[in-house]
């Protein structure tokens, strides 16, 4: 047997072997903030007796957790924790199953076992449980306190009014920001109602921010979200996303995003020429880059009822988004490349695609580049730009290097409606050119390199 050796990890003074395995010094361990404290004044037999230490482990979801709690065999926190003959404390359905996988070693140190028993660490489960349970009580108590503070903000808002009210709004967005609790306290207790019902035609633009801001967070029903999607509502809406902060902004388009989800929205309700002009400048501002992917996720949306296409594109939409393309990153180029191949359906926008200089050479140099989804727009958009003025574009497409690429899709293994796309515009821009001609024109070996 191993003599006995005095070791420190993690703060918990313990000593390897003995009756119990992992021996830990419970004063110590308190005192030097493995245990963080005690809730109290009561450390072990007094605390949770009822609790359930899975459960807890499950409910706190910890990323940090002191090491000695750590299995190192799954490296997750310990419920049964027994020791070797080596002194190591695993898990116990852990070394039971290296056991059986005919392992007769320590799995830490590979020394062989002269000894196959397992001691339950009796001490080491007693921090592990009262550790938990402190955390577990506090988050508890915790979520306790923040219901009943939602409680009382609910209540305040039928009360209060101007600055007052603006403040209890604040507080309570925080609170539902970052507590499920409150949130579901908010809900059993009516306050979509009652907070909704502060949006109207007189509300300030910083009561409307506030409520927005606390209304994103919540799981809204078919009836609030009905109730939200009244005119005056919506305007209010739209006039806060075009004034107020990049934050307030992003939250106007999630919530818009959200009433869309209704399924008895009607598009007249996003064929605003104030929203689509708020949301472009939206996600144009160079100097708020995080507002750019909401942008671009509420008017994918929008763009998915045919009829607002043709007032999105007169607005400018295409030639601006077009210039977007090579500064934005993959998630936001591939809601970007589907807009602007949503747009292509309307004859105006495939006109304005064909004016804009930067349209072919973008397309291809997407092509390949970051998604199988996007080389599918690319795709698709070069088409009915070259479709439109096959000898123009075609030229333009050939010198911008399209050939080398197109043989790539052909070549690869994508889907075969995209390779069957990628020959039919390679034949396309190959018809005003002889073989010779053309095969010279796509200067293929310097492009595929």
């Amino acid at each position: 047997m191993p003599m006995f050796q005095p070791s420190k990890r993690d703060g918990v003074v313990g000593y390897e072997g003995g009756g119990d395995g992992l021996v830990l010094d419970l004063d110590t361990a308190v005192k030097d903030g493995v245990l963080g404290g005690v809730i109290g004044g009561v450390v072990g037999a007094g605390v949770g007796e009822k609790l359930d230490l899975k459960k807890m482990i499950e409910e706190l979801d910890l990323s940090e957790v002191p090491s000695v709690f750590i299995c190192p065999i799954s490296l997750e926190p310990m419920q049964d924790p027994v020791t070797l003959c080596t002194g190591q404390t695993y898990e116990r359905s852990n070394i039971l199953k290296w056991f059986s996988l005919g392992h007769f070693t320590c799995p830490t140190t590979m020394q062989e076992l002269w000894d196959d028993s397992i001691t339950p660490n009796k001490t080491l489960y007693h921090l592990i449980f009262t550790w938990f349970s402190q955390k577990y009580l506090l988050m508890k108590k915790k979520s306790e306190d923040v219901q009943g503070r939602a409680s009382e903000l609910l209540e305040t808002l039928k009360k209060v009014k101007g600055q007052a009210r603006v403040q209890a709004l604040k507080e309570l967005q925080g609170v539902v920001a970052v507590h499920s609790t409150a949130r579901k306290a908010v809900i059993d207790r009516g306050g979509v109602a009652v907070i909704s019902s502060l949006l109207g035609p007189f509300t300030s633009h910083a009561v409307g921010s506030e409520v927005i801001g606390i209304l994103v967070n919540l799981s809204l029903d078919s009836e609030s979200r009905t109730n939200l999607m009244q005119p005056a509502k919506i305007s209010l809406m739209v006039d806060i996303l075009n004034e107020g902060c990049v934050e307030t902004k992003i939250n106007c388009t999630r919530l818009i995003e959200m009433l869309m989800e209704e399924k008895d929205f009607r598009s007249e309700i996003v064929s605003s020429h104030s929203l689509l002009v708020g949301l472009m400048r939206l996600v144009k501002d160079k100097r708020h880059p995080n507002g750019v992917l909401p942008g671009l996720k509420l008017l994918r949306t929008i763009c998915l009822h045919k009829e607002v296409r043709a007032l999105i594109v007169s607005l400018g939409a295409v030639p601006q988004l077009v210039e977007l393309l090579p500064a934005l990153d993959p998630d936001c180029l591939e809601l970007a490349l589907f807009i602007l191949d949503a747009l292509s359906t309307v004859e105006e926008a495939r006109l304005a695609l064909k004016a804009c200089s930067n349209t072919i050479p973008n397309m291809v140099r997407l092509l390949m580049r970051v998604s199988e989804c996007c080389t599918q727009y690319a795709l698709s958009i070069l088409w009915c730009v070259c479709k439109l003025a096959p000898e123009e574009c075609s030229s333009i497409a050939i010198d911008a290097g399209l050939a080398a690429k197109l043989l790539l899709v052909i070549q690869s293994g994508c889907n075969p409606v995209l390779k069957q796309r990628s020959a039919e515009l390679l034949k396309l821009c190959s018809l005003n050119y002889s073989d010779t001609i053309f095969i010279s024109k796509c200067k293929l070996t310097r492009t595929i390199q």
